[in-house]
């Protein structure tokens, strides 16, 4: 079941669509828009996973990356100022996003609840009727004709009953799926899982550090040709956004992992497919005090399109990511999200370091 439009609206809060307090739409530059993210889950939860994996840690389908300097960032992106040097350690990644078959291995081990299926608290919500709170989350819904793109309300949908294993509604399943990238699933989420797996989720650091794979000043974290030798190299999205997917690279919506060749790490879909989350807050300031080595973000999270937001740092865009409209798959962007929001476009990986294996 789709909620009002007045429901829709409240969730609806990312920061290419509105300010924080108001409900005006407000026109950004592609550059700044992360409009093809998913919009923002007001209530915020808290959840700690105390069930242990007790099967062994291995360092099977991760990608030791051994770590160095790189230069961090973008000048394309005023979060993503200035361009900096960082130094990482060495630590395993996973080679591709956790997928739906290893997340229900998680459900099931431990009965875990993600944020989407949990009750909505009214107290959270004012204003809204307490019938309108259905468990559920943000789905692409793409119009029918050709939109504006200076509101995201015209794609992104509140969907009772969206879930990680519905990821686009009641409607929808995982089945036969086992190899897709889960989505649906908070910053919340993904860190009771790294917790149960014996892992942890990636600093932004270290996410940019894999991705570029020795690939310092290239326009996308595989070089700078958009479709090297005329093939396309990441699940985004071509056509007319966001109407009409013409599907040039073969999906409409995520990819099964390693559909897509992999970087020169090893690594799986570090572009396009899923947003993935990191463990760092976000601020849109932060590149401008950032240690140098091994920086884990700041202290605490501040966006000035929503403040007061509790904020983790996303990268790699996904299927929705267009040169038309949202280009944060480029090298060096940065995405961000609220800690209990999900969407069917963002996803995870976990690292681990080498001390625990």
């Amino acid at each position: 079941m789709k909620l009002s439009f007045y429901l829709i609206s409240i969730f609806l809060v990312a920061a290419c669509k509105q300010r924080a307090g108001t409900t005006s739409v407000v026109k950004v530059k592609k550059e700044n828009c992360i409009a093809c993210k998913a919009p923002s889950r007001l209530a915020s939860f808290a959840s700690v996973v105390n069930a242990k994996n007790n099967e062994p840690l291995t360092k099977d389908e991760m990608v030791w990356i051994q770590g160095g300097t790189f230069h961090m960032g973008s000048n394309d992106f005023p979060d993503a100022k200035p361009v900096h040097a960082v130094t990482v350690d060495g630590f395993y990644m996973d080679e591709h996003e956790v997928t739906n078959a290893q997340f229900e291995k998680f459900v099931k081990a431990t009965g875990y609840l993600t944020v989407s299926e949990r009750p909505l608290n009214p107290a959270d919500y004012p204003g809204v009727p307490v019938e309108k709170l259905a468990p559920g989350s943000a789905v692409f819904t793409p119009p029918a004709h050709k939109v504006s793109l200076d509101d995201p309300l015209q794609w992104w949908q509140y969907i009772s009953g969206a879930d990680w294993k519905h990821p686009q509604g009641p409607g929808s399943s995982i089945k036969g799926k086992e190899n897709e990238p889960v989505v649906q699933v908070s910053y919340v989420d993904a860190a009771a899982y790294a917790k149960w797996a014996g892992k942890r989720l990636p600093t932004e650091a270290e996410w940019e550090f894999a991705a570029r794979s020795g690939r310092n000043n290239s326009k996308y974290y595989w070089g700078n040709d958009l479709k090297p030798k005329g093939k396309w190299v990441a699940n985004i999205f071509q056509g007319s956004f966001p109407e009409a997917n013409s599907l040039e690279d073969g999906y409409k919506t995520v990819a099964p992992v390693k559909s897509f060749p992999p970087n020169s790490y090893g690594l799986f879909d570090m572009d396009g497919n899923v947003w993935e989350w990191c463990e760092d807050y976000y601020r849109s300031d932060y590149y401008k005090s950032s240690v140098s080595k091994n920086p884990k973000g700041p202290k605490d999270s501040f966006d000035p399109d929503e403040p007061g937001t509790v904020k983790r740092v996303q990268r790699g865009g996904s299927f929705l990511c267009s040169d038309q409209y949202c280009i944060r798959y480029k090298a060096g962007s940065r995405g961000k999200g609220e800690i209990s929001s999900a969407s069917n476009n963002l996803g995870f990986r976990c690292v681990r370091d080498k001390a625990l294996l």
